[in-house]
């Protein structure tokens, strides 16, 4: 479970800012070499993650929102590499609110 409420902090600091600050530490908002998007990496609840500007030409859900003017942000767990949340002008959700792969359903909590 993530910290929503500092995932849309984050979200709005490194959209409108060089640095971000997480629990009073300074991180620096760098850019990707390719596209040039925003991305910052912090800790929270002692695991990392990367928090990283969508990219408006993907074919996606997000891309389009980035393409329309909306500011996305994905959040990704960097030991696992596997996105776990989103902001969409600074309003963070956590996903996994939908069904579970692999897992029939009398087994979802």
């Amino acid at each position: 479970m993530v910290d929503t409420s500092l995932l849309s902090s984050i979200a709005k600091q490194m959209m409108t800012a060089d640095e971000v600050e997480v629990g009073g530490e300074r991180l620096p908002v760098r850019r990707t070499s390719k596209q040039g998007l925003r991305t910052v990496t912090f800790t929270m609840g002692g695991r990392g993650y990367a928090a990283i500007e969508q990219n408006p030409e993907k074919p996606s859900r997000w891309g389009g929102l980035a393409r329309s003017g909306h500011q996305v942000v994905q959040f990704k767990d960097v030991v696992t590499n596997r996105f776990v949340a989103v902001a969409v002008d600074g309003e963070a959700k956590e996903y996994g609110g939908g069904k579970r792969r692999g897992q029939p359903a009398a087994d979802r909590g």
